[in-house]
C-alpha cells in the first residue's frame, strides 16, 4: 500500500475541534479487516492518544502548528482586536461554530476573545459556555506547542489578552 506522508514523527500539528498534539509515530494498524497507516498523535492537554488515518488527514484539516511569529500576531489582534457586533445568540453561535470547524488559529482565536468580553458583560448560556471552554482549550493547546510555554502560562496569556 502506497501512502503520501503529509508530516512526520515530531511534528507538532493542530486537529480542528481537538487541539494541538505531537505525531509520535506513524503505525500500520488493521482495524476491522482494513490495514491503514495511522498517525499516532499525543494530545498533551488531556493527556490523550489519537489515532488518524494517514489518508484522513487532509479532509479533517489537520495542520502545522503556526510559527512564533504568528502566533504573537495572533495574541496581538487577540488582545486589540474589536469584537463582533452583537448578534442573536443563536446567529452568534452559529458563526463560532464555523469558525472553530475550519481549524484556523486566527478565526479560534476570535471566538474565544468574543466569548471571554462577552462572559464579562453578561452571563453565556451553557452552550456558549462549553464552546469557550472547548475554543480556550484548543488554543491552550497550540500556545504550548508554539510559545513552548505550561498550560497556567498559556492560560495566564488568554486571561490577559480577554482583558480590555
Amino acid at each position: 500500500m502506497e501512502v503520501d506522508f503529509l508530516f512526520q514523527v515530531g511534528d507538532k500539528i493542530v486537529y480542528p475541534m481537538h487541539g494541538a498534539g505531537v505525531i509520535e509515530a506513524v503505525e500500520e494498524k488493521e482495524i476491522l479487516g482494513e490495514k491503514q497507516q495511522y498517525y499516532i498523535i499525543n494530545m498533551p492537554i488531556g493527556n490523550m492518544q489519537v489515532m488518524v488515518p494517514v489518508e484522513k488527514v487532509s479532509p479533517l484539516g489537520i495542520r502545522l502548528v503556526v510559527d512564533m511569529f504568528t502566533m504573537e500576531n495572533v495574541l496581538f489582534v487577540f488582545h486589540h482586536g474589536e469584537s463582533d457586533a452583537l448578534l442573536p445568540w443563536g446567529q452568534r453561535y452559529r458563526i463560532n461554530t464555523d469558525k472553530m470547524r475550519t481549524g484556523d488559529v486566527h478565526e479560534g482565536a476570535e471566538v474565544v476573545r468574543d466569548l471571554m468580553r462577552r462572559s464579562q458583560e453578561k452571563a453565556l448560556n451553557t452552550s456558549e459556555k462549553r464552546m469557550l471552554d472547548s475554543a480556550k482549550q484548543i488554543l491552550i493547546s497550540e500556545l504550548v506547542l508554539v510559545k513552548g510555554v505550561t498550560e497556567n502560562q498559556a492560560n495566564d496569556l488568554l486571561n490577559y489578552a480577554g482583558d480590555r
